[in-house]
């Protein structure tokens, strides 16, 4: 009987098996580390429509917000996108947004500030570039000069000082039929 024991003990031995297993998670841990640098280069987090936020929110992440958001948001080197669901009341600071729901407060970007179809803005816009969808609301004032440049005239128009007829004229084609040039 005792050989068969031993029989039996050989099937047990695999209880040291498990040890490998605990080495086999540290490959895993560099796959891991791996897999969140590229996510950190295009990182972006999103606040669902059930989330409220009251207070001051920053980061250094692209983020999409469709949740509730009350207070200040700055992510001046990222990109901030308000949902259809979202409801902003802030003083906004980013690097481009995009308004697809509702904003109440003043939208400062360094790039671009998009309304697109059914997104509302009720607030003053600071950026260089701003589109305004068909269909979007805004009721506000926009500033497009560049921070720390001087007034540049804006292409296409000729400058009133410019007495050259070649500006004129092109700009004359683009323009359509009833309206002034330089106007």
């Amino acid at each position: 009987m005792w050989k068969r024991d031993e029989s039996v003990k050989p099937a047990t031995p695999p209880s040291p098996a498990p040890a490998a297993p605990a080495t086999a998670p540290a490959p895993t841990y560099p796959a891991h580390s791996e897999v969140r640098q590229p996510l950190e280069k295009d990182a972006r987090v999103n606040i669902g429509k059930s989330v409220v936020i009251k207070g001051e929110l920053s980061g250094s992440e692209d983020l999409t917000i469709e949740g509730h958001v009350e207070g200040r948001i700055e992510l001046r080197e990222n990109v901030l996108t308000i949902g259809p669901n979202g409801k902003i009341k802030a003083e906004v600071f980013a690097k481009a947004v995009i308004v697809l729901g509702e904003v109440t407060g003043n939208v400062t970007a360094s790039e671009k500030v998009d309304i697109r179809d059914n997104g509302s803005v009720d607030g003053d816009i600071t950026s260089p570039r701003v589109a305004i969808a068909e269909g979007a609301h805004f009721r506000g004032s926009v500033d497009m000069q560049r921070a720390g440049a001087k007034a540049v005239q804006p292409a296409g128009k000729p400058a009133m000082t410019s007495p050259a007829p070649q500006p004129a004229v092109a700009a004359a084609a683009h323009q359509p039929q009833g309206q002034k040039v330089g106007a």
